[in-house]
């Protein structure tokens, strides 16, 4: 069962409790209605005479009667009923989605607990949790990276401040850090440039921005013309960029997307990974955790699981939790490389090349994967670029 199923579960429950709450206050205000014109009839009669009083006598009667065949407090009881019996489905559908014992997919695995604890604390700092980093630092008694805390830091200062649209921080770090960034193949300093540029030409200041341009737009030229161009061109709409053509220029997302490809630049060239390795950990687990779950109680009766060196069973993982920057062939034990680089078969296991070579008889015949039963051919294995 997805999490879609118990959302759409859930928004059945919130259908039908509006529905039953519509009906409750219609019928309230049913018996209200009938109620303030008994009163209001009484009120007309008086209340002296033998008239008056035969006349009231029936009037109650009358509401009587009304009440008795509207049953109001047997509505109320079905509408309760209908309610509770959604909600009982409900959470039976909840029970069966959140599984509370994980226990059967657990694995001892020897760890270093300082080990563990430093990678909480670096995956905290990574967060920007830098208070609560260091408050756990000192509970836990361990040592992490002041490193790492600084280096993030300044990350996220610069991050920061470019949400908020101030590009000098950032453009002061690209141009220190110019030649990496080319070497890398990134543009983000002539970005940087650009928002700031646009910036300049925001205040109607034509030769100012004309300065600027001849500065810091003029060495990318070269490489990139027709941004320059596009750039050089924006000079005429000075003060008036609401005329402004290239549109692209102005997106109020520009500076969000900025910040994030910033982000990422930072931490390649610092060696670290743009996402955190702790919460892509948990995130696969969590991913593949009731396809294990359910497995398990499979298997534990047949063999003990704790005891395999691996997952008898393949485990799809979308592919943001796919990496391949190191392969080592789990056949003939070596690590891939541009003559042996590693090849995806149909079934997604992944072999050198080397492997399925020997495993195919020299492309021959069609071979079978050595960890499942599905069988490929040398033809359908795509090379992996690591």
């Amino acid at each position: 069962m997805e999490i879609k199923t118990v959302k759409d579960a859930f928004d059945h429950v919130v259908k039908k409790q509006k529905l039953t709450s519509s009906k409750a206050i219609d019928l309230v205000n049913h018996v209200e209605k009938e109620i303030e014109q008994a009163i209001s009839a009484i009120q007309e009669n008086g209340t002296d005479g033998d008239v008056a009083s035969k006349l009231n006598h029936e009037i109650l009667l009358n509401l009587k009667k009304k009440l008795k065949e509207m049953v109001p407090v047997k509505q109320l009881e079905s509408c309760q009923k209908e309610m509770n019996t959604v909600i009982g489905k409900w959470v039976k559908s909840t029970d069966k989605f959140f599984i509370e014992d994980i226990s059967k997919a657990y694995r001892n695995v020897d760890m270093e607990p300082h080990l563990l604890s430093e990678l909480i604390a670096n995956h905290l700092y990574r967060e920007a949790l830098f208070d609560i980093g260091d408050k756990f630092i000192g509970e836990a008694n361990c040592q992490a990276s002041i490193e790492m805390k600084q280096l993030f830091q300044m990350m996220y200062e610069i991050h920061g401040a470019l949400r908020a649209g101030k590009p000098e921080p950032a453009l002061s770090w690209a141009m220190n850090n110019h030649d990496a960034l080319l070497q890398n193949g990134s543009y983000l300093e002539l970005k940087l440039h650009r928002i700031k540029f646009v910036e300049i030409l925001k205040e109607g200041n034509r030769d100012e921005a004309l300065l600027y341009a001849r500065a810091y737009l003029t060495p990318f030229a070269p490489i990139h013309k027709d941004e320059f161009q596009r750039l050089s061109a924006s000079i005429i709409w000075a003060g008036r960029l609401d005329q402004l053509p290239y549109t692209d220029f102005l997106l109020p997302t520009n500076w969000e997307k900025l910040a994030e490809e910033f982000a990422q630049h930072f931490c390649n060239l610092k060696g670290q990974s743009s996402t955190g390795p702790m919460g892509m950990t948990v995130a696969a687990g969590g991913q593949v955790l009731p396809i294990i779950l359910k497995l398990m109680t499979v298997l534990t009766a047949k063999r003990e699981w704790h005891l395999m060196k691996q997952v008898p069973f393949p485990l799809d993982l979308h592919k943001e939790f796919q990496f391949h920057s190191v392969f080592v062939c789990p056949v003939l034990r070596e690590q891939g490389s541009d003559d042996n680089p590693p090849m995806l078969l149909p079934c997604g296991h992944v072999l050198s090349k080397q492997s399925t070579m020997k495993l195919s008889k020299n492309s021959s015949r069609s071979f079978k994967c050595p960890y499942c039963p599905l069988e490929a051919s040398t033809s359908e294995c795509k090379q992996l670029h690591i």
